[in-house]
């Protein structure tokens, strides 16, 4: 257990020292692995090796970059403020309406977009001058445009969940349908700390305009279309008229025409219920799912002729630069984790855990206040690979649901991507907001870190929220 501790440290050491993070675990990885096998480089440099170009030809990793082209071309067709204007035009002549709308947005934003960060970029500008407009103070507006961002990363598909799934052998498609009911609840509780927000001071933020009930149904054109499809390839797979396979390309096709034709909120409703419906029902993997998701967010933005080929490359590139980052992380993060698995910790900790003979929903609830803690200090994807490796062993030995306790682990990021001083989403705001004090923003994202944290207790108390939908999947 002692290398393995020597080595966070120097992993630590060097990441502070301005090493990148990438490079931080694969050096401590290598050289730990070579000193656990008596200074064997040949053995390190062989298992580095192999770590590389089996990342590298991994087929389920091909689901991150295809998310993520799918992020991009839904941001450049702008979608982000069909959704918004849908959710203001329903409740925005509430108190605290048009943040409570940000949410909302931000969630049908995140279940096509995958990326907090991105989310919480796109709703600075789409949400924060309406805003503005209407004599939100600043701690409301970006408290919530920060909050309401991290729904990016919980609701599907998640590049965060993606990466655990592979980590740690987890089907991310059994993770996915598990983010979607601890999205929903993610929603309501940062809806309520709005309006407690309000209650508290009710000039934080004023009622919005109210639109009549055409105006409202006006928001939802080609809803019903896009539901006789839904109903339509359900109904002759259920009646056995065509096979599933047939009937799920045959509604992408329809979805798809459709889009041309409905170019608002109800085609991107339509783009999620299509990835995440096939993925639930088994009719095509999470990387066929994400196939289809990136080439229907292309017709998109294509049919709000958005695409050019400038943006085009723009979307290649972004999604090309991203990959790789992702990439070279997680091959330093499994360089570091092979060097922990021949180290004594895991089976220190088990030992360890197994002396104070408590119940593993307390174990887990420890590991969440750790995991609390170090997302104030530590960037939120680094310290989800760094501590996976040691914590997962001992979580499944306790015999702890894996998707529950991935669940959990996405729940504690959005925290740590909220949590000042180092949340990365209240670095975003603090870039494309530079009018608005740093200070401003930290006291705005508070009572969204409360009811964070009531959500991570709820969670931990009833698993079945994260575990239901997960168990009724073909």
């Amino acid at each position: 257990m002692t290398e393995s501790l020597v080595g966070l440290l120097l992993m630590m050491v060097l990441a502070f020292l301005r090493l990148p993070i990438a490079l931080s675990m694969g050096v401590v990885g290598i050289v730990g692995y070579a000193y656990m096998r008596d200074w064997n480089w040949a053995a390190a440099f062989a298992t580095a090796q192999t770590k590389i170009y089996e990342t590298g030809r991994n087929y389920t990793l091909s689901v991150i970059p295809l998310f993520i082209l799918m992020g991009n071309f839904v941001t450049r067709a702008g979608m982000s403020r069909e959704l918004f204007r849908t959710a203001y035009a329903f409740i925005g002549h509430l108190r605290g309406g048009l943040a409570m709308a940000t949410i909302v947005g931000c969630a049908g934003f995140g279940a096509i977009c995958g990326s907090s960060i991105a989310t919480a970029a796109t709703f600075a500008k789409v949400a924060y001058p309406s805003m503005k407009q209407f004599g939100y103070s600043d701690r409301l507006a970006t408290g919530a445009i920060a909050a309401g961002g991290t729904l990016g990363i919980l609701i599907p598909p998640s590049t965060i969940m993606v990466i655990y799934g592979i980590m740690t052998g987890t089907s991310i498609g059994h993770l996915f349908a598990a983010g979607i009911l601890p999205g929903i609840l993610a929603t309501v509780l940062l809806c309520l700390a709005v309006q407690y927000i309000t209650w508290r001071d009710p000039q934080a933020g004023p009622r919005g305009e109210r639109m009549s009930w055409k105006e409202r149904f006006a928001t939802l054109q080609g809803v019903g279309w896009f539901a006789a499809v839904g109903v339509a390839v359900i109904g002759a797979t259920y009646l056995k008229w065509l096979p599933s396979d047939d009937a799920a390309v045959l509604g992408a096709i329809a979805v798809f025409v459709l889009s041309l034709v409905y170019k608002g909120v109800t085609s991107v409703i339509a783009l999620f219920a299509l990835v995440m419906g096939g993925i639930y029902g088994g009719v095509f993997t999470a990387v066929e799912g994400a196939g289809v998701g990136a080439f229907g967010a292309m017709i998109f933005a294509l049919a709000r002729r958005t695409l050019t080929w400038e943006a085009l490359y723009a979307a290649l590139v972004e999604s090309a630069r991203t990959t790789s980052m992702l990439f070279l992380i997680l091959i330093g993060a499994l360089m570091f984790a092979e060097f922990v698995n021949i180290t004594s910790m895991p089976e220190d900790l088990k030992r360890f855990i197994a002396t104070l003979g408590v119940s593993p929903v307390v174990v887990v609830g420890a590991i969440m206040v750790i995991y609390v803690l170090l997302g104030t200090a530590m960037e939120e994807l680094s310290m989800i690979l760094l501590t996976v490796p040691v914590f997962f062993p001992l979580v499944v030995h306790l015999g702890v649901d894996p998707i529950w306790f991935g669940i959990l682990i996405v729940v504690v990021v959005e925290i740590g991507l909220i949590s000042p001083p180092v949340g990365m989403n209240l670095f975003v705001l603090n870039t494309l907001l530079p009018q608005v004090p740093t200070r401003t923003i930290f006291r705005g994202v508070l009572p969204f870190m409360a009811a964070d944290c009531i959500r991570l207790a709820i969670l931990v108390a009833l698993p079945i929220i994260s575990t239901y939908l997960p168990s009724l999947m073909r």
